[in-house]
């Protein structure tokens, strides 16, 4: 999918913008070549991503969205539509909402895991991680709860699953970063999780080195990685023992750490930071070096999307690409081609039309009063990791967006489901991040976009000014904020959001056949 060129006269702001990028380049990377570099930024810079991927083609039963492809007008967030959700080739089989779902959370066999939001999970029922049992689809039934001091902490983006160990580890994280907590269980009974540390990382006294916002695991499994934010710190947590988990490296990594994406031989980590992400040899780790080194060998960056989340590394044809996520901004999500890891390229982008940077004035009409997030791009899974065929991604408000990816430079969507807005009732749901955030009514995650299309000259005032303009306080919570990667089951997507809690979702025959070796995957 090509993106269309930037107008002329915007090069001055390029070349200002491409000389911060410069700044920030880290001294020890690979490459040397800084004239190379700052051509590739310039390019990266001017490549925007003018064009959305074409819209899915709705069938019988669907209630399409009424305006621009993943908006939410103004006007349908006024007069309640909003309530009813949106959907179009998918549908809700069953729910459990509890008290909300916190950033992010994930799944195993028949059992989800709902992430816990600080300090909200504290407040009622359903107290840390809800174990749901999901045998019956239609009706998800809560089975255990997980209230070690990391599950009741807040675990934010580091719940994860490791399939092949059959192990779940999340770390604890009250407010963006945390220190010092973390729980492994055995969820070999998926339904009743059994914790395999009840000393290092679990007991208040015996906290491990670490800092934590967002973690995964080596495809071994023998490694959990956490990453802290800032300062990017970056720590890897042995965990061949469960029981005595380990920190076998860490270290500073740059600026800021987000998420990551880690190769299929576990030597290389794809480091998401600011806009764009490092590629990180970690073979050394891998290997269990005595005092182990880990390189920069190679990054890429971006301006048309920032705060990036993760990377799903999939083949195509044997090719090694990643799927890279922006969670700020309006970048939504790249492809990378990474078979010269020295030299990261974008080869493909995957936008919505409410993401186009000619649609940021309409963006920010319809997101006033939201709170701080508003269309934006966050976990995707792919439904395999060699030539995926759907790449399933949540989309904070614009719901479960779902991409035909067989041809990666032909993408196209092919279903979606935003789940009714429960407006009003933040209250009931002390687990939602949305709730407790939307004492605040401005998208700033939209902030860089916005000034940028300001500056471009695109920004047109009529289309941002709506009866919802003056809500800067007190979202409204007019539309949910799905954090969660969709995970594969077959035709249907194990996800949660924050105000609707688990769900699952059921993708129409005709637009989807899971192929055989289906396997969701999120990259770490």
């Amino acid at each position: 999918m090509r993106s269309l060129p930037r107008p002329r006269r915007t090069r001055p702001l390029a070349l200002l913008t491409v000389g911060v990028l410069a700044a920030m380049v880290l001294p020890n990377s690979a490459s040397a070549d800084l004239q190379s570099d700052i051509g590739n930024a310039v390019q990266e810079l001017l490549d925007l991503g003018r064009t959305a991927v074409p819209r899915a083609d709705c069938g019988p039963g669907s209630m399409p969205e009424s305006g621009l492809q993943g908006d939410v007008p103004a006007a349908d967030r006024d007069s309640g539509r909003s309530t009813q959700g949106y959907r179009c080739n998918m549908s809700m089989l069953g729910n459990f909402p509890g008290r909300g779902a916190g950033i992010t959370s994930t799944s195993f066999e028949h059992c989800a895991y709902m992430g816990s939001f600080f300090p909200g999970d504290l407040i009622s029922e359903g107290r840390g991680v809800q174990v749901l049992d999901v045998s019956d689809p239609a009706n998800p039934r809560p089975t255990a709860n997980l209230t070690e001091p990391a599950m009741l902490a807040g675990t934010w983006e580091s719940l994860k699953v490791d399939a092949d160990r059959k192990l779940l580890v999340g770390t604890g994280v009250p407010v963006a970063e945390g220190v010092g907590y973390l729980s492994i269980y055995d969820i070999s009974d998926c339904a009743h999780p059994r914790l395999l540390n009840p000393g290092p990382g679990t007991n208040l006294l015996m906290p491990l080195p670490i800092t934590t916002h967002e973690g995964g695991f080596s495809p071994d499994g023998n490694t959990y990685w956490a990453s802290g934010i800032a300062p990017g710190f970056v720590s890897a947590v042995d965990i061949a023992d469960p029981a005595n988990p380990r920190v076998v490296w860490q270290g500073l990594t740059g600026i800021e750490a987000h998420g990551f994406g880690i190769s299929p031989d576990g030597n290389r980590m794809y480091l998401s930071a600011l806009g764009g992400f490092t590629v990180l040899d970690i073979s050394a780790v891998q290997r269990r070096d005595p005092n182990p080194q880990v390189q920069h060998i190679g990054r890429t960056f971006w301006t048309d999307g920032w705060a990036t989340q993760h990377s799903i590394p999939v083949t195509y044809d044997g090719k090694p690409y990643l799927y890279t996520v922006d969670e700020g901004g309006s970048g939504g999500v790249k492809l990378i081609d990474i078979a010269n890891d020295t030299k990261p390229k974008v080869a493909a982008k995957v936008k919505l039309e409410i993401n186009l940077p000619q649609h940021i004035d309409s963006n920010i009409g319809s997101s006033m009063g939201g709170s701080i997030f508003a269309y934006e791009s966050h976990y995707c899974a792919a439904d395999r990791p060699d030539n995926p065929t759907a790449l399933a991604c949540g989309w904070i408000s614009s719901g479960i967006r779902v991409f035909d990816v067989r041809d990666p430079f032909a993408i196209r969507e092919i279903a979606y489901f935003n789940p009714p807005a429960r407006t009003g009732r933040n209250l009931e749901l002390w687990n939602s991040p949305h709730a407790l955030a939307s004492i605040i009514g401005v998208p700033f995650m939209t902030s860089l976009p916005l000034a940028r299309t300001v500056l471009d000259g695109t920004f047109n005032p009529y289309d941002a000014l709506t009866p919802r303009t003056g809500k800067v306080a007190f979202g409204d919570m007019s539309t949910d904020w799905c954090f969660s990667p969709p995970e594969w089951r077959g035709n249907q997507l194990y996800v949660s959001c924050s105000d609707n809690g688990f769900m699952v979702l059921q993708l129409d025959n005709d637009v989807y056949s899971a192929p055989a070796d289906q396997q969701s995957i999120v990259g770490s």
